[in-house]
This record gives C-alpha cells, structure tokens and sequence, in this order.
C-alpha cells in the first residue's frame, strides 16, 4: 500500500466514461508526473484527488485514509494551479499566508512557516509587492510558497509552468526539482510535456484516451515502453517505428528492412524470443540516438549492426546532428554529433545499436516483451 492509493477508479460524465480503472500506488516522498495529450483524463484524475471532481467508482486513499465523499479542505492536500490564482489585492505575504489564516493557524506561526518558505524560494524581497507587480516566474514561485506553507500530506501540480517562456520554465524545472530533493515532499504533478515529465519525476504515468498506459520510472518507459503510443509519445524526436519482417539467420532473428535503393538489409535483434514470429511482420522501434554513425556508436553496446543507406535531409541542432533517411518506406531519424561527416543526398554506413531496439505487435501495437 502507498502513500496516496487509487484503485480501480472511473469517472463518467452521463454515459460516457472519461477514465477508466486506474490503478496507481504512490509511495510518500514520491514524485509522480501524470502526461499525456490534451482531453486524455490526466486533470481529471488530479482534480479527482484534490475532490474538486466526484469519483464514479473505486476509491482515493490519502495515507491509508479513504478521500471519498472528504471535502476538499479537509484532505490536506496543497494544489498550485496553471493560471497561479494569486490574490491581486493582497501582498504576496498574504498570498502566502490566507489559507493558513483560513485554517485558524495563530499569527506567530503564520509569520514564521511564511519566513522559512519565502527564504527557501528566495522570495523575502517580494513580500510586500503585489501580485501584478510581479513577473511570471515570481508569481509561479509565491503560488508554490503558498502550497509550502501548508506543509499538506500532498502537493498536486496541474501544469504549473505552462504559461511561462521556455527559457523560464526550464529554470523553474530545476528549481522544483531542487525543491522536491530538499523536502521529500510527495506531488502528483500533470503535464503535457514529456521532457518535464522525464526530469522532474520518479515514476511517470503515461495516459491516452482515459487510460494508464503505462506507469514506471523514466528509464523504463523510455527504454521498454509499453506500447507504440508511449513510444512514439516520450522522446524528442520519437523513436523510430517501421515494419519490418523477422528472418532467422544462423539461428538469431533478424529484421529485413529495405533502404531506400530496395536493397534488403538485415539487422540482428539481440533478444532471441522473436524466433517464434520468424517470417511474420512486426513493427521494430529505435529511438534516434540508437542510428549514428560509426564512430559515434556505442562502444559498450555487444551489437551495433552496420546499414547502408542513402542521407536525406541533415539538420544540424548544435550539439547534435539529426538526420533523416527512408527506410522501410518510412522517414526515420539518426541522431550524430555535432561534427559528423554527412551531406544530404550522399550514400553512408550507419551504425544501428540493436541492443536498444524494441519489437511491436503490429495488431495489438504492444511491446514483444523479451
């Protein structure tokens, strides 16, 4: 049992469902990211947390507590919302201070959970300005102070830095990185973004259409994604998926991929399940950073397989070099360093890091597990 439970939970509008059975164990200390598109329940569920929303069935548990039917108040849960909410009548001080206040916490003890929590957001200058006085990360900042004074067994973050300009916002990721280290606090934190959702969380729930996905660490949905919308959902650019036909070869399961002349190549998979789909169609993935050229490869990786092809179009991204070519008659995206030798239009010897390549079910888009 975690820290904060959902179990089995639905919520429906009328006849129709919006989520559907979620399944999610936080444990306390935990920074759990919900992502997904726009309309795929990730805010529902958050809101149904915070009870701003009715669960239709299953159950929400806060520290072994059940949260139905508990009004929001009393769930002692902290919310920092996308459009900040801030008073613009009150100080930032009292911002910060009016819940507490609602709550009949004594002066003495507001003034001094307000002093430790506008010292560890680096915000005492700002006290006594108001909130239109204040720029958009100093508004992000003193909304989240508001949230730490409370000291709630949960902080909810509902796109909290959405509205801010991407130099900003990659600052304040940091900071509620740095923040989260510090405090242990647990936060269920919703976002469309999934690089923020790669480098803020500890686990993430990846949600499409009302359901969970997939839920693990950063690594592991990035590595072995579930299927081929989390696949092509997490990572910029997305990995790579093409058909492929599975050919064994002395043995060991290859996928014959034809480049861009019609030539047919054959790529070695290194896990040896896929013996049982020899001569069937399956969809092979490869993130971008798995095709570059030899000698940006993997040096540690026991399977890099060489494939020619013919360059299409080069981009080059400053640290990075991206390149795209046809395979499989699909563009896929090589990932190089800076100074690869490579011009478009040109033949080239790519370098294909099997190791990290995942096999998809074509009917069902599920991962081939190894």
């Amino acid at each position: 049992m975690g820290f904060l439970d959902i179990k089995n939970v639905t919520k429906s509008y009328g006849a129709v469902e919006v989520l559907h059975r979620v399944d999610i164990s936080v444990q306390e200390g935990e920074f759990l990211v919900l992502v997904g598109p726009s309309g795929c329940g990730k805010s529902t569920l958050l809101n149904m947390i915070a009870g701003l929303e009715g669960i239709s069935s299953g159950t929400i548990s806060i520290d072994e507590r059940v949260m139905n039917g508990v009004h929001p108040s009393k769930r002692n849960i902290a919310m920092v919302f996308q459009s900040y909410a801030l008073y613009p009548n009150m100080t930032v001080g009292q911002n910060m201070t009016f819940g507490l206040e609602m709550h009949g916490v004594p002066k003495p003890e507001r003034e001094a959970a307000l002093k430790d929590v506008a010292k560890l957001l680096q915000i005492e200058n700002l006290l006594d300005r108001k909130p239109g006085q204040l720029s958009g990360g100093q508004r992000q900042r003193v909304a989240m102070g508001r949230a730490l004074v409370r000291q709630p067994d949960v902080f909810l973050f509902d796109e909290p830095l959405s509205n801010l300009d991407a130099k900003l916002r990659v600052d304040m990721r940091t900071e509620i990185k740095k923040l989260h280290d510090k405090l242990k606090t647990t936060i269920v934190y919703v976002t469309h973004d999934q690089i923020e959702a790669m480098t803020l969380s500890t686990r993430i729930a990846v949600m499409y259409q009302g359901y969970v996905q997939q839920l693990g660490t950063p690594k592991e949905i990035y590595d072995t994604p579930a299927n081929v919308y989390v696949a092509t959902f997490m990572g910029s650019p997305a990995m790579n998926v093409l058909p492929v036909r599975v050919v064994m070869r002395d043995g060991v399961p290859h996928a014959a991929v034809r480049a861009q002349d019609g030539a047919e190549q054959y790529l070695r998979f290194s896990q040896s399940n896929l013996a049982a789909w020899d001569g069937r169609e399956i969809l092979l993935g490869v993130r971008p950073e798995a095709i570059t050229d030899p000698d940006g490869a993997d040096r540690n990786s026991a399977n890099i397989v060489p494939l020619s092809n013919r360059i299409g179009v080069t981009e080059p991204a400053g640290a990075d070099t991206f390149v795209t070519m046809e395979l499989g008659g699909r563009d896929v995206i090589a990932r190089m360093r800076a100074d690869a030798n490579v011009v478009s239009g040109q033949d080239f010897t790519f370098a294909v890091n099997m190791e990290k390549a995942v096999a998809f079910d074509p009917a069902s888009e599920e991962r081939i597990a190894p």
